[in-house]
């Protein structure tokens, strides 16, 4: 009896996590792990488009002569943005360049994973600085990283 009344427990408390992961306000079982589901859809479409865009820059890039400049995607998050930058080739001093538009924007930045060896890959959380009065949206981030990154590539082209 008492086993049967943890398993409950246990599956309650996985609920109502499953619930608060996948933003569901739903109240039974069935409807959260449907509200689980359709999350799960979102989640696979967002990696498809991000795929499509990547192989997008990517074709669009190679047929140029020019070095191909960072593919940059922005979500907004519950209290901040997720902010993707990614090139094939390494960029030195790019991160510099962003983290500064950051400033700028008046964007902490909460966690960031940079990686600059043969490839730049950074992928960062940005909350807003509450003390700043104005709100930001993420196509203004998603500019703001775009001018950063093409004033660093315009900088580099002289050197």
């Amino acid at each position: 009896m008492v086993s049967r009344e943890h398993k409950r427990a246990a599956l309650y408390e996985k609920l109502q996590l499953l619930r608060s992961i996948t933003n569901s306000h739903a109240l039974n079982k069935t409807s959260i792990i449907v509200d689980a589901s359709k999350y799960i859809e979102e989640l696979k479409q967002k990696v498809e488009r991000l795929n499509k865009d990547t192989a997008n820059a990517q074709t669009s890039s190679s047929s140029s002569d020019q070095t191909p400049l960072p593919v940059v995607t922005v979500e907004t998050l519950e209290k901040g943005f997720l902010i993707n930058v990614f090139s094939e080739k390494s960029c030195p001093g790019l991160l510099v360049s962003v983290l500064e538009a950051f400033e700028d924007l008046g964007l902490n930045v909460l966690e960031a994973r940079v990686s600059c060896a043969d490839s730049f890959r950074l992928q960062a959380v940005g909350g807003e600085n509450e003390e700043e009065g104005e709100s930001i949206d993420a196509h203004a981030v998603k500019q703001a990283v775009a001018v950063a990154i093409k004033n660093w590539s315009e900088n580099n082209e002289h050197e």
